[in-house]
């Protein structure tokens, strides 16, 4: 199982890195490589396709409907609908909160029907209740934000040790909560976001700040902890320096194009 970061920026796209997205890729028994993306922010359509073909993802979730977590399904809209080469040989899946089509479709200024749904066979997330897309195992959990959002847990195939499963938890966007705990055991990375600094950001129910990324990875014993979603004004290295006040393991910060093989 690999993780390519796309995008890492917090809130809107920054001047080195698009909003939210990750690309998740992991081989069956037969060697076929599935690819999953999660999120899908702005600015993030543009560099997805140095890594894989539009056309070959096989599925897309989505943790919220934040611009910064879902605007770039417009984009992959038209990329799908007006390919010279004709349409793709089925539609690709799309998982998301309640009201996930309607909304990509307004978003698009499209009528509700047929709006994406020729392109995007679209799903909706349930609490705890798994995805399953090739050799990938997903679970949605939701957790700690304003509106309708999930954190989520993968499973899949080692690539280092063939026949070993690996794991993956992504926090979307949160604030501490249970749910994010229980997503979070004893994960081999925990990509974690870190959107708030200690001391400046007082609101909760939103955002983890790096401090509070470190204790979700030290509470749940995670392997390693790479933090994410840092808007453009934040200080990077004084989210390190928060969440190893808390962690004592490998600590790194998301980059644009980074693979993490697990």
């Amino acid at each position: 199982m690999r993780l390519t970061v796309i995008g890492c920026s917090g809130s809107f796209p920054g001047p080195e890195s698009p909003a939210s997205s990750y690309l998740l890729q992991a081989e069956d028994e037969h060697d076929r490589t599935w690819s999953v993306v999660l999120d899908l922010g702005n600015g993030a359509l543009g560099p997805l396709q140095a890594h894989v073909r539009l056309q070959d993802v096989d599925g897309v979730l989505l943790s919220h409907l934040h611009a910064d977590h879902c605007l770039d399904l417009c984009g992959y809209y038209v990329a799908l609908k007006y390919d010279p080469l004709g349409p793709r040989d089925g539609r690709i899946p799309v998982w998301g909160p309640k009201g996930t089509a309607r909304r990509m479709a307004h978003a698009y200024d499209l009528h509700p029907s047929p709006g994406m749904s020729e392109e995007f066979d679209f799903r909706t997330l349930d609490d705890a209740t798994h995805v399953d897309i090739g050799p990938l195992r997903i679970l949605p959990r939701r957790v700690n934000h304003p509106v309708e959002a999930y954190g989520f847990r993968v499973e899949g195939p080692s690539t280092a040790e063939p026949g070993e499963r690996r794991t993956l938890a992504y926090t979307g966007d949160t604030d501490s909560c249970a749910e994010v705990e229980e997503l979070s055991q004893a994960a081999d990375l925990l990509l974690s976001e870190a959107a708030f600094h200690e001391g400046r950001d007082t609101t909760r129910g939103i955002h983890l700040t790096g401090l509070r990324a470190g204790q979700l990875a030290a509470k749940a014993d995670v392997k390693s902890l790479v933090l994410t979603h840092l808007p453009p004004w934040n200080d990077p290295a004084l989210t390190v320096e928060e969440a190893r006040g808390a962690f004592g393991g490998p600590i790194e910060l998301a980059q644009p194009g980074a693979v993490h093989v697990l």
